[in-house]
């Protein structure tokens, strides 16, 4: 998939819709790692490049950090989707996704949380402001 930002917002919607069918067919109340299990499978039967729970390297201040952190999932290499599974979101998610996003110098990131009632009420669109 190019990374253009017309494939790159393709890819937003579907991840979008797939997470809406899952939580509309599985419901809340699960542990994240199971939707995630679940988004990767769906994704990858679209033909998308998924990878899961990568360590991710980074340098601040001149110094390298391994395995900083992971990441939940990473599409075709140029979008970051980090799930949830709580009734409710708090502001240092988003943050958390945002600071992911910049390190690894990413345009976009999806916050998907299937942990409450409604899942358009858990999606997050964040943009890498440095990108």
């Amino acid at each position: 998939m190019k990374t253009d930002l017309a494939n790159i917002e393709a890819l937003i919607q579907l991840t979008f819709n797939l997470g809406l069918e899952i939580h509309r067919d599985v419901g809340p109340g699960l542990i994240e790692s199971v939707y995630e299990r679940v988004l990767a499978d769906r994704l990858t039967q679209c033909g998308v490049k998924v990878d899961r729970q990568q360590p991710v390297h980074v340098d601040i201040y001149g110094k390298r950090y391994d395995d900083a952190f992971r990441y939940d999932l990473l599409l075709s290499n140029v979008f970051l989707v980090e799930v949830k599974s709580l009734e409710k979101l708090g502001p240092i998610h988003r943050k958390q996704v945002l600071t992911y996003i910049r390190l690894m110098n990413l345009p976009f990131g999806l916050l998907l949380n299937f942990g409450c009632a409604m899942f358009k009420d858990g999606m997050q669109r964040i943009g890498n402001d440095r990108h």
